[in-house]
């Protein structure tokens, strides 16, 4: 929806502001900050997938900044995070899950199915553990976007629920209200990592 499309627009300002400025000689902090993040994720999908693999570093990159930037303008008062739509998150998830299988077929062909059955596997376990492995490989699809949404919605409804015990605390008298102000601060940090 709308939180979507200003996400992607900030995003893609951002990166055309941080080409713009990395053209220069001389970098300043943002393009330093665009830089790193890069350079990190780039350090990442070398050690996960390798480096002749790294022609999938855009599109994880594109993913990564992509949920940063939808949980960042969640943080933002009055604002709806993207990922907490339990639609979006999903549609995400089952949407990379097809398209990693589609390429794993396209890749491996007749070699893809071998990952359905584990090495050594009795010729009588076959069919039960292929059925198994197949169930759980498509479980992957809806697992992936459930635990982000489920992550966010958690952790909201953690902040929603210690808010309403520190406002009846607040407002309860002078002495709750002193005895309160610890409580308040820890809140406030746990609002900050969320």
């Amino acid at each position: 929806g709308f939180y979507t499309l200003i996400t992607i627009f900030i995003l893609v300002t951002l990166h055309m502001i941080g080409f713009a400025k990395s053209q220069i000689m001389v970098s300043n902090r943002f393009s330093l900050f665009m830089e790193s993040i890069y350079a990190t994720i780039n350090t990442m999908v070398r050690e996960q997938i390798g480096s002749r693999n790294e022609v999938y570093l855009p599109f994880i990159y594109a993913l990564f900044t992509f949920i940063l930037a939808i949980n960042l303008v969640g943080n933002i008062p009055y604002t709806f995070t993207v990922a907490t739509s339990a639609v979006v998150s999903l549609g995400m998830s089952v949407i990379i899950w097809l398209g990693v299988t589609l390429l794993s077929i396209d890749r491996h062909r007749l070699h893809f199915l071998s990952y359905f059955v584990p090495a050594g596997t009795p010729l009588i376990l076959v069919p039960v553990l292929v059925l198994i492995e197949l169930i759980s490989y498509i479980a992957r699809a809806v697992s992936l976007g459930v635990r982000l949404f489920a992550n966010l919605v958690s952790g909201h409804c953690l902040i929603l629920i210690l808010g309403g015990f520190l406002y009846s605390g607040l407002t309860s008298g002078a002495i709750i209200f002193i005895a309160t102000l610890v409580p308040m601060t820890l809140f406030l940090m746990i609002v900050g990592l969320e």
